[in-house]
């Protein structure tokens, strides 16, 4: 006799596998393509503020991936991109990188045009750039700091590209949030981030079209 019961059961769980499966094609992804202030420097990955934004934005049907690495130079995010962009078929990308490249005193035009090739590799893709400015610490030189962050607000200008605020200007305010090298964001810090991003960044990744 068939036991309708587990039939039953069976269904269910199918209806609801393909409920899920659904929801996840439905989603729209933005890929957080960045270094080590995104990754999660020296804390499990779940802690990132990436993360802990997917968690927050479950309800939009907007997928957060974070595919930041710790150490990386814009020329390394470059490299890993078309991977990335095959793999996760973004609808947006932000892009947080070049700090590393400002901290070994890599030239700004040799910085501005590897974020100009991965500005134009994400928009060749059919997704949309979101360009995070990036600062560096005073005591690199105002002439190279002021030349290093005026990288950010031209190439927003000639992409037509949104430019968000950089985030750690407001970590740096509250030494207890910062790890004991002065340079990057602890545990603590990463929900503020969290909700700080997710406020800047909720009219740029929207669903309506």
């Amino acid at each position: 006799m068939m036991n309708f019961k587990a039939v039953f059961r069976w269904h269910l769980a199918f209806l609801l596998f393909v409920f899920v499966s659904f929801r996840a094609a439905a989603a729209d992804t933005l890929l957080v393509l960045g270094d080590s202030l995104s990754a999660g420097y020296r804390m499990a990955a779940n802690a990132a503020w990436p993360a802990l934004l997917n968690d927050k934005w479950q309800q939009r049907d907007t997928r957060v991936v974070n595919a930041s690495i710790s150490g990386d130079t814009a020329q390394q995010g470059l490299a890993r991109l078309p991977s990335l962009l095959e793999q996760h078929k973004p609808r947006w990308v932000l892009i947080e990188l070049g700090g590393n490249d400002g901290l070994r005193g890599f030239a700004p035009d040799a910085i501005a045009a590897t974020l100009r090739q991965i500005i134009e590799q994400v928009k060749a893709a059919g997704a949309e750039p979101l360009l995070m400015q990036i600062r560096l610490p005073p005591n690199y030189g105002r002439r190279y700091t002021e030349s290093f962050s005026a990288i950010y607000p031209e190439l927003a200008k000639a992409y037509s590209a949104p430019l968000l605020p950089f985030f750690m200007e407001e970590i740096y305010l509250k030494p207890q949030w910062m790890q004991d090298d002065g340079i990057h964001p602890n545990r603590d810090a990463q929900p503020y981030i969290a909700d700080w991003m997710a406020t800047r960044l909720a009219p740029l990744v929207k669903h309506d079209s």
